[in-house]
């Protein structure tokens, strides 16, 4: 199910009646310091690009993925791939992210959730500490959306490329295109925050704790020092089954899954679980066989301290852009709802920066800034060119 799924040196690219063709890089760094001041050493991410870097470098797009998501954002590995990266309506030649004339970026964070995907790199608790030759587990320190961005930035420098035409990215990735814009405005000229917000309120920071519980409450979990076990799948797949739900909008989500009013078992028996939630955990199973439970608990705590500047003032932070700015919230998106895209543009409008805003339509909620990205690929590459 496609809808699902997204909840989910130069490479080569192949310009044919075929997908793009990408591969899968490897980028190290001896050591990284975290924002609270702890060492990593080392660092590994991955990485993908499309298109040809000119020149001068000044051609860069950087993409920055949402929370589930991993750097494929475009084309496939193989021509034969069940489907191809996540925004591939948008990034390729002749479409709004034009490949014929940008060099598209993409890398995996630190501590991605798809640790166990065989097409991601990415250091995080999974990783075996060099010291002690066991996985890290919550010895890993705590990371942030600023450190997402400086090891991104680590990236791009080894690359030579000191500035990007955009930064573009979706929830998650939104929090990481922001900072970039933020901490680096004079190598930001143009930002795109799609189905996000320059910071994450009290409600919606919460809700996100709904994510971490039943992975905390698993006993399977032991404190994070599970890899020996085998990973929590009940609270793994518990976990996974939320964010599946809280990403779609009910009239997304209510034709896929059957009604309560036809579940004959759940009238009979009261420990019966619904139709829906069975196959909800039945999907989230699958996708749990490539995550991690201790990545998953990171990425929700980086989501949950994510504000613009990562200082006391988010709106202050926001008056350092410099960059054109288009913000996409989904009308229907119930995790990151419009009204806090509408108080990012309008902290960043009162300070006098360019700032524009339109709304993806859809049905599928938050997933529509994935799954329903086409419908404002005029304005992206409007605010591009």
């Amino acid at each position: 199910m496609r809808w699902l799924s997204a909840l989910l040196i130069c490479v080569t690219v192949t310009l044919s009646a075929e997908p793009l063709l990408v591969e899968k890089q490897r980028f190290t760094l001896d050591k990284f310091t975290t924002e609270n001041g702890q060492l990593i050493a080392p660092v590994n991410i991955g990485w993908e690009a499309y298109g040809k870097l000119n020149s001068d470098k000044s051609n860069a797009i950087l993409i920055t993925h949402f929370f589930s998501g991993s750097s494929h954002a475009a084309g496939k590995y193989q021509p034969d791939d069940a489907t191809p990266g996540y925004w591939d309506a948008i990034i390729g030649p002749g479409k709004a992210i034009d490949t014929n004339k940008f060099y598209v970026i993409s890398s995996d964070t630190l501590v991605n959730a798809n640790v166990f995907d065989k097409n991601v790199i990415t250091t995080g608790p999974a990783t075996n500490n060099p010291a002690s030759g066991k996985p890290y587990g919550l010895s890993f320190p705590v990371v942030t959306i600023g450190d997402f961005v400086e090891v991104q930035k680590a990236l791009l420098d080894s690359l030579g490329i000191t500035k990007l035409h955009a930064v573009i990215g979706p929830s998650m990735g939104s929090f990481q295109a922001i900072e970039w814009a933020v901490r680096y405005p004079d190598k930001v000229e143009r930002l795109i925050p799609v189905i996000g917000s320059a910071y994450i309120d009290n409600y919606s920071a919460i809700k996100l704790q709904r994510w971490a519980y039943p992975i905390l409450q698993d006993p399977a979990w032991h404190n994070g020092d599970y890899y020996a076990k085998g990973q929590p799948w009940q609270g793994l797949t518990t976990a996974l089954a939320y964010i599946t739900q809280d990403a779609l909008h009910p009239d997304g989500f209510n034709p896929r899954y059957p009604p309560i009013s036809s579940d004959t078992a759940i009238h009979q028996r009261i420990e019966a679980l619904p139709l829906a939630w069975q196959q909800l955990l039945a999907q989230a199973r699958l996708r749990a066989e490539k995550q991690d439970a201790n990545h998953i608990l990171y990425l929700v705590r980086a989501s949950q301290l994510w504000r613009a500047g990562m200082g006391d003032n988010w709106q202050q932070a926001l008056n350092r852009i410099t960059a054109k700015t288009l913000f996409l919230p989904a009308s229907g998106d119930l995790l990151l709802p419009p009204a806090l895209s509408k108080h990012s543009a309008g902290a960043m409008s009162a300070a006098g920066r360019q700032v524009q805003y339109a709304e993806i339509p859809g049905s599928f909620g938050h997933l529509d800034g994935v799954l329903g990205i086409s419908a404002v690929a005029q304005q992206i590459e409007a605010l591009l060119n």
